[in-house]
């Protein structure tokens, strides 16, 4: 690649195009795209040495696209100013912003209970609340809900804990609300997402890391048996260094679920790899699947998941740090 290529980058403000005005100011812009769990984060590190640069209002709303010149942008989305900061000398402003999607409403909370509904009732209930658009991948959207209670919790965190409870991706980007399997690499339809490569010369840095596949041989999760009166567990995986889940569950049915979504994580943790690309690839995003080559046979010979993205534009120009793990199924399950 030539050693020639500038970097691109577009920021508005409410509307407005500041890109123009920022650039000779901008000290370092960084996004980091997550997975699930966390909002997406960007953070503005810019020069105001003449004291003229206006402080953002918290709520503004900030969108950003990154890109090269001479090739298109890539927008990157909408995000929310939560936090401002001015310090010096010299005088520089930070400007943090996460996803605009995460509103105030879905952080706050709420008490209420579902009965007798499925997953994608309790989903397509939330995200009509929130004026979000439901895509929730077949798979998971007619899965049973005997009993679902809501205490003090937000629906964010609700959505959050469904994810984990099953496994899923749980995030809300773009004004829609995605319920989809982790480590699949597909679309809410069940469409595969396209695999990005990335060769070794791409880079300028890079950890791979493998646990010893013996640390935990399945997930043991405990449920109460309401006719028995009695504490019963199910087991994904072997037992030998079963991990034990902290939660009772209300049903076998949860703790099984519950015991699934946990041995997959753990399954998929079992290799990692981290990359520093030379050259920023603002098209990459978490839960695409990867295919990486130039490395010892066992790196390349992995499919390998996208987890974070972070994308930084500063003074060593352009570049994207990756986090990626191993995509794994869930073990079969047995019971006790």
């Amino acid at each position: 690649m030539s050693g020639h290529r500038i970097p691109a980058w577009r920021v508005t403000l409410d509307g407005r195009d500041l890109t123009a005005r920022l650039a000779p100011r901008l000290l370092e812009l960084t996004l980091s795209e997550q997975r699930a769990g966390e909002a997406d984060q960007l953070d503005l590190r810019i020069h105001d040495h003449d004291g003229r640069l206006a402080l953002p209002s918290r709520g503004a709303e900030l969108s950003v696209a990154l890109g090269w010149q001479g090739g298109g942008l890539v927008d990157k989305g909408r995000y929310r100013v939560d936090e401002v900061e001015h310090a010096g000398p010299p005088d520089i402003v930070t400007v943090r912003a996460r996803s605009a999607d995460l509103t105030a409403a879905l952080r706050a909370r709420r008490d209420r209970s579902w009965h007798d509904t499925t997953l994608g009732e309790v989903l397509r209930s939330i995200a009509g609340e929130h004026g979000l658009s439901p895509r929730i991948a077949p798979a998971l959207d007619a899965l049973p809900l005997p009993h679902l209670d809501q205490s003090g919790e937000s629906d964010a965190a609700l959505l959050t804990r469904l994810g984990k409870q099953h496994d899923a991706v749980a995030t809300i980007k773009a004004g829609r609300l995605l319920f989809l399997p982790t480590g699949k690499g597909e679309t809410a339809s069940g469409e595969p997402l396209p695999a990005a490569q990335v060769r070794r010369r791409d880079g300028d840095g890079h950890r791979y890391h493998v646990a010893d596949r013996e640390a935990y041989s399945g997930v043991r999760a405990y449920w109460h048996d309401v006719e028995g009166a009695d504490r019963r567990s199910v087991l994904v995986g072997k037992s030998g260094n079963a991990k034990r889940l902290r939660d009772s569950f209300a049903s076998e049915q949860a703790a099984r679920e519950a015991a699934e979504a946990e041995w997959a994580r753990i399954q998929r943790g079992l290799a990692t790899l981290s990359l520093t690309l030379a050259w920023g690839r603002p098209d990459l995003y978490p839960e695409q699947p990867c295919r990486v080559s130039g490395f010892k046979p066992e790196i390349d010979d992995t499919d390998w998941l996208i987890v974070k993205v972070t994308h930084s534009v500063g003074s060593s120009g352009f570049v994207t740090s990756l986090e990626l793990e191993t995509r794994a199924d869930a073990a079969g399950a047995g019971g006790e």
